[in-house]
């Protein structure tokens, strides 16, 4: 029996189904998370199907999220979308399930749930739930427009809009079917792509700092001070991540991101694999797109120092 078949049983068995994803959501966390709810409402209309975590304004334009008392979770099951580790978990109350299920694309760092299904070769764990749904639409999974477009969404957020190596053939085949629904492609590109102008300028003062080693590491301290500046708040500067991987000459770049108690560290790579040097530093990830965190600004330069070592 097949991961997906397996996960269909679950669902069928369980009047309550919860959903999750990681903190500090990306299009992938959110398209996920709601493509599914979306799939199990439509197949199971008599089901209670719930999402949660913290919302996030930048992503409303996908979902928002339910408010759940804690009493429904401990009958209920829950199944976790693009969450490789359990301390990335948004919403700890999962653990007042009875079964959690956990389905993923990032490398496995922490086995957890029931059922585990990860698949490191999806571009994103959008793609595995319409994948999902391929495999077990002649079991009555339906597809929705609107489940379409959160899925598709989930899919052009993680592959960078079909640029990164993680797109794969199926990958296309995939986005190909999605758009054969009816939803707004050109509103969801305009929601997903848009840019304040006070992001807009901390863009501008990263590419005006830019340092690039002799090895191709290039990286950009976001100080507090910094984020002030420009108006900024750290948990906006996942927008900002990108701005140098079009640069000539950088084979790998970090950006350091200081919030309250730790500095966030935001590491990508054209293609020497980063994702051991984050997991050395209390994080993980993909072998070209990977987090990290320090506790003082003198673990720069250790940071660096690794990074230029993957780069040689």
């Amino acid at each position: 029996m097949t991961e997906a078949t397996q996960i269909l049983e679950k669902i069928k068995q369980y009047q309550s189904i919860i959903i999750h994803r990681h903190v500090r959501p990306d299009p992938d966390a959110f398209g996920s998370q709601n493509g599914l709810a979306e799939i199990i409402k439509a197949s199971f209309p008599d089901k209670e199907v719930y999402v949660v975590g913290e919302d996030d304004s930048s992503l409303s334009f996908l979902a928002t999220m339910d408010q759940v008392k804690d009493e429904q979770f401990t009958e209920s099951l829950v199944i976790v979308c693009d969450t490789a580790n359990q301390e990335r978990i948004d919403d700890d109350r999962y653990k007042l399930a009875k079964e959690v299920i956990k389905i993923d694309h990032h490398p496995v760092v922490d086995p957890y749930g029931v059922v585990q299904w990860v698949d490191v070769q999806s571009s994103s764990t959008s793609e595995m739930i319409y994948h999902f749904y391929m495999k077990e639409k002649e079991q009555g999974l339906q597809m929705t427009d609107r489940a379409a477009f959160l899925l598709y969404s989930g899919i052009v957020g993680d592959t960078g809009r079909f640029l990164f190596p993680s797109t794969k053939e199926r990958t296309f085949r995939y986005a190909a079917e999605l758009v054969g629904y009816d939803f707004d492609r050109t509103a969801m590109y305009e929601e997903m792509y848009k840019t304040s102008l006070n992001i807009a300028r901390l863009k501008g003062y990263i590419l005006q700092n830019i340092r690039v080693s002799p090895q191709g590491v290039s990286y950009v301290k976001l100080t507090k001070e910094v984020m002030d500046q420009f108006d900024v708040k750290p948990s906006e500067t996942g927008a900002v991540v990108g701005v140098l991987g079009d640069v000539e000459g950088i084979k790998a770049w970090a950006i350091f991101v200081e919030e309250e108690t730790v500095i966030r560290v935001r590491i990508r790579s054209k293609g020497p694999v980063i994702n051991q040097v984050a997991a050395k530093y209390e994080g993980g990830g993909h072998p070209l797109a990977s987090g990290a965190k320090i506790h003082q600004w003198e673990d720069v330069e250790n940071v660096i120092a690794d990074l230029e070592e993957v780069c040689k």
